[in-house]
């Protein structure tokens, strides 16, 4: 070959690659717009839900249908492995592994002295949201989905009835649900205590 075509052929090359550079550059920052928008379109979406109290997640608590606002609420997942820990209270039921994290999981229901919560195939796992910082989650024998306080009629709690779980409401149909506020639960003393 000849030395002009050796050097018209690295040429060649180099202004590929540059071009290919350029290309790529390109598609990089596109895609590192579109990764912004989606970001900044989520954060959007968390704080017009975090501002938003009127929904909150109906589930069943032993006998008791139960409000869980959507803000103080993690994740919802199946009943599965949990491990019994020594010397525990009996509404404490153990760790159960959720996302790679040691999840501590409460039967809020034994813990309120109502019958326990069994586990069966509608039983779910509420874990705690990030912002409470409390690596904890409820077995709910139920999870009925997003219902609006707002549109029940308030009711008398129970005489005595803690901080966390003093709102009463009723239903259109009669049915009676009590809000459980999981941000005034962590600080409860006899909650943070879970062994003998």
């Amino acid at each position: 070959m000849a030395p002009n075509s050796q050097a018209d052929s690295g040429a060649e090359r180099d202004h590929a690659e540059r071009d290919h550079a350029v290309h790529d550059g390109a598609e990089r920052r596109s895609r590192l717009r579109q990764y912004q928008v989606q970001l900044l379109d989520r954060m959007q979406v968390a704080k017009t839900n975090a501002a938003d109290h009127s929904k909150q997640l109906g589930v069943m608590i032993g006998q008791t249908r139960c409000l869980l606002d959507m803000t103080e609420v993690g994740e919802i997942a199946p009943v599965a492995g949990i491990s019994k820990v020594p010397l525990a209270q009996d509404w404490y039921l153990g760790l159960a592994n959720i996302r790679g994290n040691l999840t501590g999981i409460i039967d809020l229901a034994r813990y309120r002295g109502e019958p326990t919560g069994m586990s069966g195939s509608d039983s779910r796992i509420i874990t705690f949201a990030p912002g409470l910082a409390f690596n904890c989650a409820l077995l709910v024998g139920r999870v009925f989905g997003l219902r609006k306080p707002d549109d029940m009629a308030p009711d008398v709690a129970a005489a005595g009835a803690p901080a966390w779980s003093d709102h009463c409401f009723r239903d259109s149909e009669g049915q009676r649900w009590t809000r459980i506020d999981l941000s005034l639960l962590v600080q409860e003393t006899r909650f943070l205590h879970v062994g003998f």
